[in-house]
This record gives C-alpha cells, sequence and structure tokens, in this order.
C-alpha cells in the first residue's frame, strides 16, 4: 500500500490503466458495454483507452521503461 502513494507507484498506476483500457477497446463487446459511457468512472476509462490507442508508441516505451526501472532500479 505504501507504494501507492510514491510518484512511481501513481505511474505504473497510470500505465497499466492506460494499457488496460486500450486493450479492453479492443474487444468489441466490451468495448460497447464498458467504454461507451463517457461520464464518470468508466469516462476516465474511455479517456485512457483513446490515450493508450493514439499514443501506442509512447506508452508501449513508457512501460518497458517503467519495468527495467521496477526490476532494476528499485
Amino acid at each position: 500500500l505504501p507504494a501507492v502513494y510514491s510518484l512511481d507507484g501513481l505511474l505504473v498506476f497510470g500505465l497499466l490503466l492506460v494499457c488496460t483500457c486500450a486493450y479492453l477497446r479492443k474487444v468489441p463487446r466490451l468495448r460497447t458495454w464498458l467504454l461507451s459511457e463517457r461520464r464518470g468512472i468508466w469516462g476516465v476509462c474511455h479517456k485512457a483507452a483513446v490515450i493508450g490507442t493514439r499514443l501506442h508508441m509512447v506508452v508501449s516505451v513508457s512501460c518497458l521503461l517503467m519495468a527495467f526501472y521496477v526490476l532494476v532500479g528499485k
């Protein structure tokens, strides 16, 4: 739980949220069921999915760098 309150914990959480929502956007049934709403918590998931699909190269490089940091740097 203390990792959530650190900056690197928040970055890991944000990257995981963006990657998960972008993956869920590729599944047709889940896209219409979960990511069609644009308000509330599902709106946050929708926006994270849009970020993940439009900036997929930046997000993937950030995931690789964060994985390297968590495995080696900590």
